[in-house]
């Protein structure tokens, strides 16, 4: 696959649909404290969001959505919010993976989820190996990652290798490094989506962002649906995007 992005086609109507979208998934904390209630009660409702978010992109068109669900900065949490939410994860792979079989989707997971416990582990192997056969659209859930890791492993990978002797140093581009990340062979990022008005990237897709389209929106993940996601597709559409050039 190459590094460099390539354009997107046009969608029913003319504005350019994005082939992969990211989303940070943020706000599930303060729309729980703005209604009162534990924030577990907010991180339930955005597994709800991510259920419509996921149907609408594949009505949409979109190819590859990916979500940040737990960074790598994540376990500097609460003990109990941390259980609670890979309890959460338990619940979603339970109750999706046949309705993701079902649609066509297959699941793939980037970043160092080999650290959850065991039972996780394996209920996500089974998830992607049970799908990994589905031709339709790819959902991408980015559990125990961050973007800094990600790029120092492709770089120790591809200083072992050169090394070894099996590749020249020279011969290291922007592709090859591309192929080393543990998103290889997904399109290029078009649209990096955050919720809940923040407006930072927080370890999320570096490299990959590189040429994408950012767009920071106010509502908080639990409210995100597909008519949000529709219109952030709207203004991607709107965007003129020239990958440095004229």
């Amino acid at each position: 696959m190459s590094a460099v992005p390539v354009p997107v086609p046009a969608g029913p109507e003319g504005g350019a649909v994005p082939r992969h979208v990211a989303i940070i998934m943020d706000g599930n904390g303060r729309w729980a404290k703005a209604r009162r209630l534990p924030r577990i009660a907010g991180h339930k409702q955005g597994v709800e969001a991510v259920r419509r978010v996921a149907t609408a992109a594949r009505e949409l068109g979109i190819e590859v959505l990916t979500l940040y669900a737990f960074s790598s900065e994540n376990w500097r949490r609460p003990e109990e919010e941390v259980r609670d939410l890979m309890g959460l994860l338990r619940f979603f792979l339970k109750n999706e993976l046949k309705d993701l079989i079902a649609e066509g989707v297959r699941l793939r997971v980037i970043g160092d989820y080999h650290a959850l416990s065991s039972d996780l582990v394996a209920m996500i192997d089974d998830a992607i190996a049970r799908t990994a056969g589905n031709g339709g659209s790819t959902l991408v859930i980015a559990l125990n990652y961050g973007a800094q890791a990600e790029i120092l492993a492709a770089a120790r990978r591809l200083a072992a290798a050169a090394k070894a002797g099996e590749i020249e140093p020279d011969a290291i581009d922007e592709a090859m490094f591309d192929d080393a990340l543990t998103t290889h062979g997904l399109p290029p990022l078009d649209l990096l989506i955050r919720t809940s008005g923040e407006q930072r990237l927080s370890n999320f897709l570096l490299w990959q962002a590189a040429y994408a389209e950012l767009l920071f929106v106010d509502t908080l993940w639990p409210d995100f649906d597909g008519t949000a996601l529709a219109a952030a597709v709207a203004q991607f559409g709107q965007r003129q995007r020239r990958f440095g050039g004229l």
